[in-house]
């Protein structure tokens, strides 16, 4: 495979749950299901402000409080998370997203993921599609690395990768995530889904529907000037 002389960036940071996978969207019907089991409503728009993050936004723990005083909400999790890991584990890679890290593999570019969510979420899904070792680092989020929209994941996987992150380009579905990697000083692109497609986006330096519409290689050579 031909490699670009001249490289924009010199590695790839994905975001993991809505980017590499939609897990996402199994998260929010695993809630809403949850919701409707207790005769209670639960919408796109309220749950999207927590997308991307951990800790921040949309609670349902204390929604459920404030609707249902006494109610066991662990017990519900325990559901939530077990009817969340029955989707997901349904879902194949999101569209692009096989070709991406196949020609990253054959031009010799490293990748990482920074994801809000937990090491055992992010390398057991990446362990089951037979792809961890594909990426030079995991950064995500524990009790000493703040969550996105903070920039310490980010930062944290350039500087494992030895990249700065004016080299480095992120791939995300969320503001939270845009934010956390404009944060670091890094371009981005913003690939949405179904629970984000109407969120702003704008902070992105590129909004695509797909990673399939865009050649790697061509994105190394720098950015194209398009937006969805």
């Amino acid at each position: 495979m031909e490699v670009p002389r001249t490289r924009a960036y010199d590695a790839v940071v994905f975001d993991f749950d809505g980017v590499i996978l939609d897990t996402e969207t199994p998260f929010f019907h695993a809630w809403r299901e949850a919701y409707e089991g207790l005769g209670l409503d639960l919408s796109v728009d309220e749950w999207a402000t927590c997308i991307g993050t951990h800790g921040a936004g949309f609670d349902p723990f204390v929604d459920l409080a404030e609707k249902r005083p006494g109610l066991d909400t662990r017990e519900i999790f325990e559901r939530v998370r077990a009817r969340k890991t029955e989707l997901t584990d349904l879902d194949t890679l999101m569209p692009g997203i096989a070709e991406w890290l196949e020609a990253a593999a054959e031009a010799g570019l490293p990748v990482a993921v920074a994801s809000s969510s937990s090491h055992e979420w992010v390398h057991g899904n990446l362990a089951r599609l037979s792809l961890a070792d594909r990426f030079g680092h995991l950064s995500c989020r524990t009790d000493e690395i703040a969550p996105k929209p903070s920039p310490d994941l980010y930062l944290l996987a350039c500087r494992a990768l030895g990249v700065a992150p004016s080299r480095a380009l992120a791939v995300e579905d969320s503001p939270n995530g845009v934010a956390a990697a404009k944060a670091a000083g890094m371009d981005c692109i913003a690939v949405p889904h179904a629970l984000t497609a109407h969120l702003d986006l704008k902070a992105a330096d590129l909004v695509v529907v797909s990673l399939s519409e865009l050649n790697l290689l061509d994105v190394l050579a720098g950015l194209p000037e398009i937006r969805a």
